[in-house]
């Protein structure tokens, strides 16, 4: 049974309710059948004490009653009473509750000129019927919850039964489905209001996802026809030999930035998608061919004097989409050509891990955890803060993991680790 069910929690709050009013109405109960026995035995006394006065007035040698509840004992001055226990003889007139030999007795004290009349009722068996009396009520009391507790599980059975179709309902529903099926066969009260809600939910998704649809194929075709117009002039005017060294370094340029432009739009076009069995996607990947890639397209960021330092200790081949692989690999790259002025960058690729070092600034402590976050930049950022949140989202996607330490002044490492089953642990390499 699930305790944080609906139904369950109806059906407890009814049996709390239930187990509540019976014990109220136990507590009310046995205090009025307490109350009112102690009223019928003070009012037995009295009677008692009026009669034996009665017939004492008529009768002086009459016998005070002894009976198995009721006892009476009369002093007058002067007269031998040892029968009497003498702490009743120190009882003031009234009523009174007092223990002889281990038995409770309810008692009343009464003068006539100068004689007293004492009057006992034992208490034993009332007592014994007062807690006979309380079983019942506790047993009433726990019957009175089971009872409330199965009514409680069959009306919250009967309540929540439209909530729980609804909710299979929505669970099972696709953005292409008709919002119709949400709604139909709910009446019109709450339960029918929160599926037409859910059901234009679901057309707002269904109109979205067209739009976004559009949007990528739009993308798709008017941003990479001028990309590649614009690339073919660069590669045409790289072969021009009228132009000056100046010149050819700003087409250069411009044509590093068009094939920059052309790979994120399409990784963001990939990541838009959902995942599909496209082999595009699925192709497989020289890790290391990608890496020099990187490198090669990125030379232009190192600075004179940095020395790159380029390890393949293992030629790793992994399945992914290259285009994806390559923006991760550029982004960890770019970052240690771009910050580090002087000094050594090492690019180490190792089986199931690509290691990025370099002796740049560092990073500072507190930014550390915020590197991955969109449109975050350090102190010492030049960029738009989309890069490495853009290499989260590609490792989100294939199950890779990027991990990096850094220390400021000291230089910065990061690691992806490439995953190579589900259940793979990936460790900080030396």
């Amino acid at each position: 049974m699930n305790r944080h069910s609906l139904r369950f929690r109806l059906a407890f709050t009814f049996a709390w309710f239930g187990a509540l009013v019976s014990l109220l109405l136990s507590i009310g109960l046995s205090f009025t059948a307490h109350n009112l026995g102690e009223r019928l035995m003070d009012e037995t006394l009295r009677a008692e004490i009026e009669d034996y006065m009665s017939r004492r007035a008529r009768n002086p040698d009459s016998l005070p009653p002894a009976t198995i509840s009721v006892r009476g004992y009369v002093h007058v001055p002067g007269r031998k009473t040892e029968d009497i226990p003498p702490v009743l003889l120190e009882l003031s007139p009234g009523k009174h509750q007092l223990t002889l030999n281990g038995t409770p007795y309810r008692a009343a004290v009464a003068n006539k000129g100068e004689e007293r009349y004492v009057m006992l009722f034992n208490e034993l068996r009332q007592r014994q019927r007062e807690e006979q009396f309380l079983m019942y009520l506790v047993s009433g009391a726990l019957i009175m919850t089971l009872i409330s507790a199965g009514i409680g599980w069959w009306l919250a059975g009967r309540v929540v039964a439209p909530v729980s179709e609804l909710a299979r309902r929505v669970s099972k529903a696709k953005p292409e489905d008709d919002a119709a099926e949400i709604t139909k066969g709910f009446p019109r009260d709450e339960i029918g209001a929160l599926a037409r809600v859910f059901g234009g939910y679901l057309e707002r998704m269904r109109a979205f996802i067209d739009r976004e649809r559009a949007f990528t194929a739009d993308v798709s075709h008017e941003l990479r026809t001028p990309l590649a117009i614009v690339q073919g002039a660069v590669e045409l005017l790289e072969d021009d030999p009228r132009l000056d060294e100046k010149q050819q370094k700003r087409i250069a340029r411009i044509g590093r930035a068009a094939r920059e432009m052309i790979d994120l739009s399409s990784a963001l076009l990939l990541m838009a998608r959902e995942e599909t069995s496209d082999e595009a996607v699925k192709q497989d990947c020289d890790v290391w061919d990608v890496v020099m890639h990187a490198v090669e397209t990125q030379r232009h960021l190192v600075s004179a004097q940095t020395t790159v330092e380029l390890a393949c200790r293992s030629r790793s081949r992994i399945t992914a989409e290259r285009t994806l692989l390559g923006i991760v690999a550029a982004n960890l790259i770019r970052n240690a050509f771009a910050y580090t002025k002087a000094g050594t960058v090492s690019i180490c690729l190792e089986e199931g891990c690509l290691t990025v070092s370099d002796s740049g600034p560092g990073i500072r402590e507190e930014d550390i955890g915020k590197v991955f976050q969109r449109h975050f930049k350090g102190s010492t950022s030049a960029g738009s803060g989309i890069g490495l949140s853009l290499v989260k989202r590609i490792c989100d996607r294939y199950g890779w993991e990027t991990v990096i330490e850094s220390s400021e002044g000291r230089g910065t490492t990061a690691q992806l680790f490439f995953a190579t089953s589900p259940h793979h642990t990936p460790a900080l390499a030396p």
